[in-house]
């Protein structure tokens, strides 16, 4: 049996108690204004309720009118939701979009991303996955992500790669540290001295040591936990210079000069996805996107290069 009450009512009776008039609904609606008032009538009758109180010079809500507007109004948004997401299916957006990515990416350009991508997909689940070195690019090996942002030196068959941007990664420890005294570049004997930090694959992966300089190390599968450790003093180690910029600007932490690291390594980034698997419209708009955004911020890194 078919529910006699329909949308073009709710949307109706949601429109009169917006803008207060009968009259002024039927203009948005671009219908006369009997229409609206027959629309209206006809979903009091079939709801066995009042829904305005027309006494006054304008319809006033009754209390159940009220009520009622709260759930009118939500069922027409899902109606909305409805038609824009079938309408997205039907030009090739895929409902969802499973994005990896390296936890070294710039925070910064990830939430402009996904900004930019709730109002441009809104129908359309974003499931993001953040970790470490070969870990990400492995969940787009996998099928798990359509999409990846993964460092360039991952060796990774059956991939396909774009060349994004580079990250810098600094050597920094906590201002009160015995290294932070240190006024020239240090020794490798010194830091042997002290708790070098690393970043390893969850999971107990097995990572390259290239930068660990130190025999004593404590590894971390997260940047998160990293930078949390180096603040609280308890060893050395390289970052993103994105993540540590306002640390040492306010003189949180500070930058060592390394005699076996006389340059700052940069980690080049790619975006990829899997040889031979068509992407969906959203995942499209997403490599497109992204490569805009890193664009200009690939060109402040080097102006802020030194010469």
């Amino acid at each position: 049996m078919l529910d006699p009450v329909t949308l073009d009512q709710l949307r109706a009776f949601a429109l009169v108690a917006e803008l207060g008039s009968f009259s002024a609904a039927a203009r948005q609606l671009q219908r006369v204004q009997s229409a609206v008032s027959h629309a209206i009538g006809a979903l009091e009758a079939q709801l066995g309720l009042r829904l305005f109180d027309r006494a006054g010079r304008a319809p006033a809500l009754t209390p159940a009118g009220a009520e009622l507007l709260v759930r009118a109004r939500a069922l027409l948004e899902d109606a909305d939701a409805l038609r824009q997401l079938a309408r997205e299916l039907a030009g090739g957006v895929e409902p969802a979009v499973a994005l990896a990515v390296e936890t070294i990416f710039p925070v910064e350009l990830l939430v402009a991303l996904t900004r930019a991508f709730a109002v441009a997909h809104p129908s359309v689940a974003l499931r993001l996955h953040t970790d470490t070195l070969g870990a990400a690019a492995a969940l787009v090996a996998d099928g798990t992500c359509s999409l990846g942002i993964v460092g360039a030196a991952v060796d990774r068959p059956g991939l396909v790669a774009r060349d994004l941007l580079r990250v810098r990664m600094v050597p920094v420890v906590a201002a009160g540290h015995a290294l932070a005294r240190h006024r020239r570049r240090i020794p490798t004997r010194a830091l042997a001295e002290h708790t070098q930090l690393v970043t390893s694959e969850r999971g107990g992966g097995q990572t390259p040591d290239r930068g660990v300089l130190s025999p004593h190390t404590w590894r971390v599968s997260d940047l998160h936990t990293k930078h949390g450790l180096l603040l609280g003093g308890l060893g050395w180690g390289r970052m993103p210079e994105p993540v540590v910029r306002d640390d040492l600007a306010a003189g949180r932490l500070r930058r060592l000069r390394l005699e076996a690291l006389p340059r700052d390594e940069e980690v080049a980034l790619t975006l990829v996805h899997r040889e031979g698997r068509a992407l969906g419209a959203a995942s499209r708009w997403l490599v497109a996107r992204i490569e805009t955004l890193c664009r200009p911020a690939q060109r402040r890194r080097a102006e802020r290069a030194p010469a």
